[in-house]
């Protein structure tokens, strides 16, 4: 059977498309492979690059607040990316970089078998709730079709980095992550 270590194994040996020339660390995910919670950026950025670790940098900081406020740690959730390597310059993901990364998600969620998926941006929103706009359905709950048919839940946020950008989405973000601990118990 497939463990979480394993595909990060192969996340980090990966060179299946031109982001492992410009890399200097794949970054495949961590947390508890148990996990009711797993968190999906979009792409690593410089810090992730460098430690080969998800959400180091100053979003990452302000992730373990948003976690703390809600009484979590990172070692009780799972964090990953949409893309596991960066992109150049930090420039948005591209769509053929997002399918070359997708079997590796998909084999993680698989393994965790989350009760909830929580989006951190746009681009991981959209892999999952596709023709959606996160102004409009951040912080909603949603029932969507999963990766093998049965209905998953998946709660979209904003990326921890635009509070970074614009203090005022520190708000929004803080009440976002509030909700959690009461749609965990509705899915309960």
């Amino acid at each position: 059977m497939l463990n979480i270590e394993e595909v990060n194994k192969e996340v980090r040996n990966c060179i299946k498309c031109g982001l492992c020339k410009t890399r200097t660390n794949a970054v495949p995910g961590e947390g508890n492979p148990n996990a009711d919670i797993v968190f999906i950026g979009e792409a690593p950025g410089k810090n992730e690059d460098l430690e080969g670790k998800p959400f180091v940098g100053a979003a990452g900081k302000f992730l373990n607040e948003l976690l703390a406020s809600i009484a979590l740690t990172r070692e009780e959730v799972f964090i990953t990316n949409i893309v596991k390597c960066r992109p150049p310059g930090n420039r948005d993901p591209e769509e053929s970089e997002i399918k070359t990364c997708w079997p590796y998600l998909k084999r993680h969620l698989k393994i965790i078998k989350p009760k909830l998926i929580v989006t951190l941006g746009r681009h991981s929103m959209n892999a999952f709730l596709p023709n959606l706009k996160i102004s409009q359905v951040h912080g909603r709950a949603k029932r969507y079709k999963g990766l093998w048919g049965e209905k998953q839940v998946y709660f979209p946020m904003y990326h921890p980095a635009v509070a970074l950008y614009n203090g005022s989405y520190r708000k929004t973000l803080l009440e976002d992550m509030k909700k959690i601990p009461k749609i965990l118990s509705k899915i309960d």
